[in-house]
Formats: C-alpha cells, sequence, structure tokens
C-alpha cells in the first residue's frame, strides 16, 4: 500500500560533472526496515543518497523520489530535511567556532520549527552521548575539530540522534570505526530502529552488518540495482565479491 511506503523511488536517473550515475533506479523503503545497499566503488551508492537528499551537485533528469507518499524530487534539501530525512556524511567537515551543542541546537530549531529549552535539550544530549559512550565534553568542542574519524563519524549517530529523522541514510558510517566502537554505533541504530524509523546503509562491513541485520541487501552495479537479498547475501559478497553479481547480469 501507498501509505506504508515511506521511501519510493521510480526510474530515477541522475547526473554529476556531465556523466549520468543512476540509470533507471527503482527502490521502496518501508517504515522500519534497514537496507542495506552495496557495490563497487563508482556504482552509484552515494549518489543515491546525495540524490535523496537533495544536494544541488546531483541532477535528477528523470524519474520521481516520493517521501511519505509526497513527491519530493524538486524539493530543496532543507524542505526534505524539515520532512524527516537525514543524510550522514562520508567524510564530516571540521567547522572551528561552531561546538557540537550549538550546531544541534541550531539544527534541532531548523528542522522543527520550534524553540530549544536549553536544560531540557543538555539534559536529551548527555543521555545520547552516554549511548555512543562520548565524554560529555565533546558537545562543548568546535564541531569535529581535532576528532579522530571514529570521533566524526560517532558524531554523525548523535545528529541522527537528536534530529529524529523517519529515514536515516549513513553514507559508510562504519568507516575508521575500531570494533568497539561499531558495536556502540550498530546499537544505538538497532534502538533506533525500533521507533519505526528507516536506514538506507552503505556499508562494506560485515560486523555492522552482523550487528544490525538488515531487512534487504541491495547490490548496486552501473547505476542499477541488479539484486536484491536478504543478509545472508551480503555475507557472501564480503567473502566473495561482486564478480558473481556482475557477472549474472551481463555487466
Amino acid at each position: 500500500m501507498l501509505d506504508r511506503e515511506l521511501l519510493n523511488i521510480k526510474k530515477l536517473h541522475v547526473m554529476t560533472e556531465n556523466r549520468e550515475i543512476l540509470k533507471g533506479l527503482n527502490l521502496t523503503v518501508k517504515p522500519g526496515e534497514i537496507h542495506a545497499i552495496m557495490g563497487p566503488n563508482g556504482a552509484g551508492k552515494s549518489t543515491l543518497m546525495n540524490a535523496i537528499m537533495g544536494h544541488p551537485k546531483y541532477n535528477i533528469t528523470d524519474g520521481k523520489i516520493f517521501f511519505k507518499g509526497e513527491n519530493i524530487t524538486e524539493l530543496k534539501t532543507d524542505e526534505r530535511a524539515k520532512r524527516g530525512i537525514f543524510l550522514s556524511f562520508q567524510t564530516p567537515e571540521e567547522v572551528p567556532g561552531i561546538t557540537v551543542e550549538g550546531m544541534l541546537k541550531g539544527a534541532r530549531f531548523a528542522s522543527t520549527g520550534k524553540p530549544v529549552r536549553t536544560l531540557l535539550f543538555r539534559k536529551e544530549m548527555k543521555e545520547k552521548l552516554d549511548l555512543l559512550e562520548f565524554d560529555p565534553s565533546y558537545a562543548e568542542r568546535y564541531l569535529n575539530v581535532g576528532f579522530s574519524g571514529g570521533e566524526k563519524k560517532k558524531n554523525e549517530i548523535l545528529q541522527m540522534m537528536i534530529l529524529n529523522p523517519k529515514l536515516a541514510m549513513l553514507d559508510e558510517i562504519d568507516s575508521g570505526l575500531d570494533v568497539d566502537a561499531v558495536r556502540i554505533v550498530s546499537n544505538c541504530i538497532n534502538q533506533f530502529r525500533k521507533e519505526e524509523k528507516s536506514f538506507l546503509i552503505i556499508t562494506h562491513n560485515s560486523k555492522m552488518l552482523e550487528y544490525i541485520k538488515p531487512d534487504y541487501v541491495h547490490i548496486l552495479f552501473d547505476g542499477r540495482i541488479v539484486k536484491t537479498g536478504n543478509a545472508s547475501m551480503a555475507k557472501e559478497i564480503i567473502d566473495n565479491g561482486f564478480t558473481v553479481y556482475k557477472e549474472a547480469v551481463n555487466l
């Protein structure tokens, strides 16, 4: 049923830098589902997420994106965020002069339009920091400045939990994380998922996929989803690579 579809992508074509990356991609995500996106470099994984988020660098030349039944294909990025879509950065930027707390408060106000009460917000933020096993002092530091790669990725998860989106898109969120951090981040994803939130996750990490157990795994080749399966398919890919799927579709 359409009203049960959180995200519905129909025949999406996307160009960037005068090159077509996505070539008629279709994808449907329902509330509470986790979809893992896998594929070789250049297949279009990050392009897909950026196109859903409305990044101006990515030009949708054909197809449509529906979110909660609304056609959002022409909406600007901030309007998509207000409707409940979140994208983590593959390489989070350092922002001197703006603290983590300041950025999060500003983002909360921008997404909800409601005043942020400082004491209640700090209590909520402290709870999220504890879940991530982050020292509270991180909230007082400039955004990502001096953070390790793993700390930057955990900070992306903190943003996700504070902004409370309906759809969270995580682009290699496990990159740079050690074994303990992968467990912590995965536990946060699983906890967030219980609230009927949905995820699109790009990952090559078998341990993360063991923790979060995606409902669907999609294989991207040459801008199209060429194979969809369950979590067991992800393990096969990690063990054996993408060659068998590439040969199966004659790409």
